[in-house]
């Protein structure tokens, strides 16, 4: 079976849970930038959680499966249209073979997702099939969706759960304009002056649109470095180290002036400081924001983070316990 793109989006790629073991070679985890998003999906069309998806940005592409499947859309909320028909969101498709998957305009968030039936089966590359543009690696060619492209998909898998025909509502993410998003202090919040480290924790962030699968920029009231002689080898902005790995959702703030959270495609390593980093459980949240959202960090404990967790792998497990 294949899916025929016929118009490709504006930046529709194939991506997993990710790519895990390189990153101490400079390959980042990428995957799905919002990983519980792409699991509803996978659990209404019947997968395992390591079945690849699209991840669509803004703009979906128009496909059309050439034989009979089924297929789900999750994650932003957004028009699905079937042969031009409005049909639901967050719920189990059965697709006819010629039928033509599209959709409209976008309500919240930037990034929704396709799951179909077998999942999208592109070659594994050091353990995933996600896409990592920049390295030309994995995904369909190593890049995003063009038109006329045939993308394959892999038998469907005998079913192992109850069929599940749509999302319940208390598992459905939010998409709001307002956010918390929790962060552990470190590992140079040190170099923040009193200002800085104030204004880091309790001011209040807007996304601007510079924001990808890398990273997202945020505007706000600054958060500055202490000055001091820099040490060799470093920048000679208090905001630069000596070269250092970053942890995925570290929080960088060259100049002082404006963060940037690193995400699922960002650099292992480089040359800026790292005042904090986004818990784990707070990572699809961020994926889940669109340029004008106001955030605000709240540091918390490793404790505190544990728990968090903890937390968000129990409303995993209830994806796959949802009937």
């Amino acid at each position: 079976m294949s899916l025929e793109i016929l118009t490709p989006g504006l930046a529709t790629t194939v991506q997993d849970r990710g790519r895990f073991g390189a990153y101490r070679y400079g390959i980042p985890q990428g995957g799905a930038m919002d990983q519980f998003s792409a699991t509803l999906g996978n659990r209404l069309v019947g997968n395992t959680p390591e079945e690849a998806v699209l991840e669509c940005t803004y703009l979906g592409p128009k496909l059309r499966p050439d034989t009979d499947t089924v297929l789900a859309v999750t994650g932003a909320p957004v028009e699905v249209l079937v042969n031009g028909e409005p049909v639901a969101h967050s719920a189990r498709l059965e697709l006819a073979a010629g039928d033509e998957l599209s959709f409209g305009v976008i309500r919240a968030g930037t990034k929704f997702f396709i799951a179909v039936a077998g999942g999208i089966d592109v070659p594994v590359v050091l353990g995933s099939r996600s896409t990592y543009p920049i390295g030309k690696m994995g995904g369909f060619e190593g890049r995003a969706l063009q038109a006329g492209d045939e993308l394959p998909v892999g038998p469907a898998l005998p079913e192992r759960l109850p069929r599940l025909e749509e999302i319940p509502a208390e598992l459905r993410p939010e998409f709001s304009r307002e956010v918390s998003v929790r962060i552990m202090f470190g590992l140079y919040d040190h170099k923040l002056t009193d200002e800085g480290r104030r204004n880091l924790a309790e001011a209040a962030w807007t996304l601007t649109p510079v924001a990808d699968r890398m990273g997202l920029r945020f505007d706000g009231p600054g958060a500055p470095w202490k000055a001091g002689e820099q040490p060799f080898g470093a920048g000679q902005d208090p905001s630069n180290i000596v070269d250092a790995g970053y942890a995925v959702g570290s929080i960088q703030i060259p100049g002082g002036t404006q963060p940037i959270i690193l995400h699922r495609d960002a650099v292992s390593g480089g040359g800026y400081a790292m005042a904090a980093t986004v818990i784990s459980a707070d990572m699809d949240r961020v994926a889940r924001l669109a340029p004008g959202a106001t955030v605000r960090f709240v540091p918390v404990t490793m404790a505190e983070a544990l728990a968090a967790r903890a937390e968000e792998r129990s409303r995993f497990d209830q994806v796959w316990s949802a009937q």
